[in-house]
């Protein structure tokens, strides 16, 4: 069963340990240091940035890290996604990592989106529609969203998390249930 809770400071060195393992490191080109874990993850976990960042656990153990946002909240990003395609008011996004090398390649990160995208249609009942954009070199990413239900609705030249990357994503999407979907 997965569950989650809001990430807090005292989760920074498990966060900071996940970030420099090289399946993580490799998408989210991230430091690994306690100070830029700090103050990178500190404003969310202090509730002083609009974004969750959710520590996830599988049967009560840690799992991994999933962020979910307003993508409104974050206004540079959404313009930036509306130039490549359709953004609803009330769309979020997530984003997401398994964190222990060893739960990598079991289905865990399926379980773990189709979790957050049923959560997310409870907690934040304005959430129109679920817009994840992912570079096309992370398939093991892409084929996750897509075994959890979300369609590929474009391809998109998008600023890569990682400076080594080329400016191509696949922009997956899933309406809340009920809703039109439309770019399907």
């Amino acid at each position: 069963m997965i569950t989650w809770r809001r990430l807090g400071e005292p989760d920074f060195p498990q966060l900071g340990e996940w970030l420099a393992h090289p399946h993580v490191a490799r998408w989210w080109n991230h430091e690994t240091s306690p100070e830029a874990v700090a103050r990178d993850f500190g404003p969310a976990a202090r509730g002083e940035d609009p974004s969750e960042d959710l520590l996830a656990f599988l049967d009560g153990r840690p799992l991994g890290l999933v962020q979910r946002c307003r993508l409104a909240d974050f206004p540079e990003y959404e313009t930036e996604l509306a130039a490549e395609v359709d953004v609803p008011a009330g769309a979020m996004s997530i984003d997401y990592l398994i964190g222990d090398p060893r739960l990598v390649g079991r289905g865990h990160g399926v379980h773990l989106i189709r979790a957050i995208v049923t959560a997310t249609w409870t907690d934040h009942p304005e959430a129109t529609a679920i817009i994840v954009p992912v570079h096309t070199a992370n398939r093991p990413s892409w084929r996750a969203l897509e075994k959890a239900g979300l369609h590929r609705v474009a391809e998109a030249s998008l600023e890569p998390d990682n400076p080594i990357d080329d400016r191509s994503h696949y922009v997956y999407r899933i309406d809340r249930p009920g809703d039109p979907a439309p770019g399907r």
